[in-house]
């Protein structure tokens, strides 16, 4: 007959809650230490990026931007109409070179004709009253000069009586009377031609104002007529320059207005470059700076001369000057690079431009270990940047080697491993 042991029974549970609780201690403990481990390093692929290795030494800036050549102000014609006409001809295409008496378009204006013949035949009628206005004037000159002519004559003879009649009138041969009666009409005379003389010259200088009246009026008419002349003959649109035709917009009976442009000639040996930089870019650009052309087929030296003021979808157009001279195919509207030289630092302390990170800002970057395969993330105080490098202020040493390339894709690591 078995005997009950409680006692016995109430060990054995005592047992196995404390090897549970001991089993549980274990487990807690170790998860904690597992908790405390810090994760593994992520690999990248070290043939994937790209890396750079801090150096000591004179920093040239420099600032890059694409563009295009165009021709510069003075190089270029543009042609308008100076008439409401229709196109009637097309002489010459796009891309020809033409010489400054290349007739480029033909056009009509059925009014021009007879505004023409109009022209002329107020130039004819201002001449024929020019003539008649200067023989009427002339006419009555003549008439004037002979009355004082007359005058003059009278006046002598008077004179020569009076003096007669004084002598007398001291022989006592004729009386007072007599002498008083011929030095009065001797004086009145000398009164007449001091008058017509007055006269005359008054009537010379009214007659001069005539004739400039209808010489304006004569100039007037020339003048309509040249215009006229000259908008007909404006009709076959010549290039003006030699040089290369780039527009042409216009089709065979197609009505254009005065004004409108017609043709655009060029002259293709005489190119700018004009650049688009970066408005947070372009803030230390000078007149005059040197700078380089890439037209893709060579290079050409240049400089500075105009900074536009405007900045237009985030770019300010810089005008680059070209020294050098043109590549083969460098023509208008070419793509090309451009290189603005800023300034040399001396004995600064640089690094190849990352791919994210502004100037005289803080950015974070990987530099590698000893090893080469280890990687760490640091604090870099960056300052001035140029095309391709930039000063690095605080957080690595000449000699240190940093990765450059875009590794946002591990902004929540600190440590890489390189494979």
């Amino acid at each position: 007959m078995d005997i009950s042991r409680p006692d016995i029974k109430k060990k054995k549970i005592r047992r196995l809650w404390l090897i549970g609780g001991g089993w549980a201690v274990v487990l807690a403990v170790a998860a904690f230490f597992v908790m405390r481990l810090k994760p593994a390093a992520p690999e990248v692929d070290k043939a994937t990026v790209w890396t750079d290795t801090v150096k000591r030494g004179p920093l040239l800036r420099q600032v890059r931007g694409p563009g295009t050549l165009v021709p510069r102000e003075d190089r270029i014609r543009m042609i308008p109409s100076e008439t409401d006409a229709t196109v009637v001809r097309l002489r010459v295409l796009p891309g020809a070179k033409v010489e400054p008496d290349t007739v480029l378009i033909e056009l009509v204006d059925p009014t021009l004709q007879q505004q023409l013949l109009d022209a002329q035949l107020q130039l004819k009628g201002a001449e024929a009253d020019f003539i008649n206005t200067r023989a009427k004037v002339q006419s009555d000159l003549m008439d004037q000069k002979a009355s004082a002519a007359t005058v003059v004559a009278d006046h002598n003879q008077a004179k020569l009586q009076a003096a007669t009649d004084k002598s007398l009138f001291d022989l006592g041969v004729i009386s007072g009377l007599t002498y008083g009666a011929s030095k009065g009409k001797a004086d009145e005379l000398q009164t007449r031609d001091d008058l017509e003389k007055q006269r005359l010259a008054l009537n010379e200088k009214a007659i001069e104002t005539q004739l400039a009246v209808q010489q304006t009026k004569v100039d007037q008419a020339r003048a309509l007529l040249a215009l006229k002349q000259k908008q007909l003959d404006a009709l076959s649109v010549r290039a003006g320059i030699s040089g290369v035709l780039v527009e042409l917009d216009h089709q065979v009976g197609e009505h254009v207005t005065a004004g409108t442009t017609l043709a655009k000639v060029v002259q293709p040996d005489q190119l700018k470059a004009s650049l688009k930089i970066a408005e947070t870019q372009a803030r230390d650009i000078q007149i005059g700076q040197p700078a380089e052309i890439d037209t893709h087929n060579g290079v050409i030296p240049g400089k500075v001369m105009r900074i536009d003021p405007a900045v237009v979808n985030g770019t300010v157009t810089v005008d680059v000057e070209l020294a050098g001279a043109l590549p083969q195919g460098a023509r208008p509207d070419l793509s090309v690079d451009g290189t603005i030289d800023l300034d040399r630092m001396k004995d600064v302390l640089y690094v190849g431009r990352p791919a994210f990170g502004n100037e005289n800002s803080t950015i974070s970057l990987f530099k590698l270990g000893a090893d080469g395969k280890t990687a760490v993330r640091v604090p870099v105080k960056v300052g001035r940047a140029s095309v391709n490098s930039i000063q690095v202020i605080e957080g690595l040493q000449d000699g240190d080697t940093v990765i450059l390339s875009d590794m946002s894709r591990w902004d929540n690591t600190d440590r890489i491993r390189l494979d």
